[in-house]
């Protein structure tokens, strides 16, 4: 699966088959559906997972609590729109 094949999945009803779960938590987030997308990164113990964690976070306004997320993924918060970001996030997961 490419970038442009995982975005054109956003308008299915489900996320693609086999798509790791920092790819459905994405998929879920850009189906406005932040809750179901941080309930599947939140106990996740690796950097790619805090990474998505932060975005989601940062996503939600609460800056304090992204900035400790992007600490554990080894990241600075972007300074980019929150659309970049989950762009970047995609391609670094695919």
């Amino acid at each position: 699966m490419d970038f442009t094949t995982f975005q054109q999945s956003i308008s299915a009803p489900m996320p693609p088959a086999g798509a790791s779960v920092y790819l459905q938590a994405l998929w879920h987030d850009a189906q406005n559906n932040w809750k179901e997308a941080h309930e599947l990164i939140q106990d996740l113990p690796d950097k790619n997972a805090a990474w998505i964690h932060a975005y989601l976070h940062r996503k939600e306004g609460d800056l304090w609590n992204a900035d400790y997320w992007y600490n554990r993924a080894g990241q600075k918060r972007p300074s980019g729109t929150l659309q970049e970001e989950w762009e970047q996030l995609v391609k670094a997961v695919l």
